[in-house]
C-alpha cells in the first residue's frame, strides 16, 4: 500500500533544495506550487492574495499571474517590502499582466472581497507574529471572505504546529508534502481542510506516513496507550515549542513496546514500533 508522506520541515528544506539542483529549477518549482493552488480553489469573484517577503510569497505572485492568464484579475497587498529573486520575477508579471495592488492599511478586513489567500509566511517561520505581519494575520481573520492559506497557515511553526496566533482558513494547500506542523498542537484549530499539491520535489527521506482518520481507532485497541496532546506533554515533561512529538511517540514506543497514539480533537500521531501514522479529520486520504 503506497502512503502518502508527512515530513519534517528540514526534510523539505534538504529535498527542495537537491530538486532545484538537479531535477527542477525553483522558478518552475514556484510556479507548479502556484498552479497546484489554483486547481484546489474554484476563483470566482474578487480575490486578494495577501504577501510576505520569501517564497510563499511568490506562490503568491505566481498565482496572481496564473489568474490573470485566467481572467481573474487579483489584487496584491504585500505586508513587506523584500522579494526573493523568483518572488520579484513573479510579481513584475502579474502586474504586467494586469494584476492589482493595494495597500494593506486599506485592507479593512478585505471587506468585498470573495476569496483571500495567504501567502504571508511558509513553513519555516518559528516565534511570535510582529508588526505588519500580525497586522495582516488579524485582518485576514477579520474577513468574511473564503481564506485560502499556501503551504500553511501563516503563524503556525512547520514542525510542531504552535501558534500564537495564525491565520484561519477554510482551505490550506500543502505544497510538496504534508508538513508534520499541520497535524500538531494548534494547528486542528485553524484548519478547516487540509490538501496538498504535488510539485514533483524529490524527496531525500522518508519520515512519516498519512493514514485515512477512519482508522484511528484500529490503533486504540489492547496493548495501546492512548493520552491527549495535553496529557502527553505532562506525562513526560515535553515543552510544545520544542519537542518533536513524532519522535518523542517512536521512542516511547520502542522503549514500552506498545503503540502509542497521541491525540487533538481532530488529529493524531501514532507509533506501532514499525512506523509513525499521522492522520486528521480535515484530511481525505
Amino acid at each position: 500500500m503506497d502512503f502518502l508522506q508527512v515530513v519534517s520541515v528540514e526534510n523539505m528544506r534538504k529535498s527542495d533544495a537537491h530538486t532545484i539542483e538537479h531535477h527542477t529549477s525553483s522558478a518552475e518549482l514556484m510556479y507548479r506550487a502556484a498552479q497546484g493552488i489554483y486547481d484546489a480553489v474554484q476563483f470566482v469573484g474578487k480575490v486578494a492574495i495577501v504577501c510576505g517577503k520569501g517564497n510563499n510569497a511568490g506562490d503568491g505572485y505566481a498565482l496572481a499571474c496564473i489568474l490573470c492568464k485566467n481572467g481573474v484579475i487579483p489584487t496584491i497587498f504585500r505586508a513587506s517590502d523584500g522579494f526573493s529573486k523568483d518572488g520579484l520575477y513573479y510579481y513584475k508579471t502579474a502586474l504586467s499582466l494586469g494584476a492589482q495592488e493595494e495597500r494593506l492599511e486599506l485592507a479593512n478586513g478585505f471587506t468585498g472581497y470573495d476569496i483571500v489567500v495567504d501567502c504571508l509566511l511558509g513553513t519555516g517561520f518559528s516565534g511570535e507574529l510582529k508588526g505588519e505581519i500580525r497586522y495582516a494575520v488579524e485582518q485576514i481573520n477579520a474577513t468574511n471572505a473564503y481564506v485560502v492559506s499556501a503551504d500553511i497557515n501563516s503563524g503556525l511553526n512547520g514542525d510542531t504546529g504552535v501558534a500564537d496566533i495564525a491565520v484561519n482558513s477554510d482551505l490550506t494547500v500543502s505544497i510538496g508534502a504534508y508538513k508534520t506542523g499541520l497535524f500538531l498542537n494548534d494547528a486542528p484549530y485553524y484548519i478547516d481542510k487540509l490538501v496538498n499539491a504535488d510539485i514533483g520535489i524529490h524527496m531525500l527521506e522518508e519520515e512519516y506516513k498519512l493514514i485515512d482518520y477512519s482508522l484511528l481507532h484500529m490503533f486504540e485497541g489492547y496493548n495501546s496507550e492512548v493520552m491527549t496532546i495535553e496529557e502527553f506533554f505532562k506525562k513526560y515533561g515535553f515543552e510544545p515549542e520544542k519537542c518533536n512529538v513524532a519522535e518523542c511517540v517512536a521512542q516511547i514506543s520502542n522503549e514500552e513496546r506498545k503503540t502509542v497514539v497521541v491525540k487533538t480533537d481532530h488529529s493524531a500521531v501514532i507509533a506501532d514500533l514499525k512506523y509513525v501514522y499521522f492522520c486528521a479529520d480535515y484530511v481525505s486520504v
